[in-house]
């Protein structure tokens, strides 16, 4: 093999080795996008393109080389009696031209599914930063929802106390108001039996004093029957 070939066939083997590190769990994406947006790679990324292309011509004409080869070597027709090396060499030409085709063909179809795999290795790792950022902003709406309810459930409790409070000043409001009407009731009575009670006094008075005053004139009366 020549040393082309030789560096073919190592890329393809550099291939399938990525392709493995992409395919079996060795990272998980959050590794292979911080990987991919490393800064070495992301000055590489910047003419990426190009030395994709780049890449795909030379690929692309070793292939067409291979075709070649193995169009010549295959279309070749033997005449008369050919020696044994000759046809040995004709048939070894043959095999490395199929073996060149075969390297050189999946090293361009390598290079298409590592670059596909590339890109949906960063894309479930940006599907998965979005879920976790969905998911991280419903668990604080969720958890805001929650405080929401309990300030509601505690401004209710509130409400309520309030609302007993209330209702204990009216029904204490009340019984003060019925304590002070029979208090004012108490007062009127009081005050009618004190004018009675004056009233009556005065009464005793006067009547004290007529007596007093019968008493004087019978006095008076039986001196003046004395004497006579």
């Amino acid at each position: 093999m020549s040393l082309v070939w030789t560096l073919i066939a190592g890329f393809l083997y550099a291939e399938i080795a990525v392709v493995l590190l992409l395919v079996l769990p060795v990272a998980s994406p959050y590794r292979w996008n911080r990987f991919f947006k490393s800064k070495f790679l992301a000055m590489l990324a910047q003419q990426a393109h190009i030395y994709f292309f780049l890449i795909m011509g030379v690929l692309v004409l070793f292939l067409l080389e291979a075709i070649r080869e193995m169009r010549k070597y295959s279309n070749y027709e033997q005449t008369g009696e050919v020696h044994l090396n000759v046809e040995m060499q004709h048939s070894m030409r043959l095999f490395r031209a199929q073996r060149n085709f075969y390297i050189s063909g999946f090293a361009i179809f390598l290079v298409l599914v590592i670059r596909r795999l590339v890109t949906l290795v960063s894309a479930q790792a940006n599907l998965l930063a979005q879920s976790e950022a969905s998911m991280k902003q419903a668990q604080s709406a969720t958890a805001a929802a929650r405080s929401l309810m309990e300030d509601k459930k505690t401004d209710k409790a509130k409400e309520a106390s309030e609302d007993s409070t209330l209702n204990e000043l009216n029904k204490l409001r009340e019984r003060v108001q019925e304590l002070t009407s029979e208090l004012n009731r108490e007062k009127k009575d009081k005050e009618a039996v004190k004018s009675q009670a004056e009233s009556i006094n005065r009464e005793y008075d006067r009547l004290t004093e007529e007596y007093s005053k019968l008493q004087k004139q019978i006095t008076i009366g039986g001196g003046s029957s004395k004497d006579d």
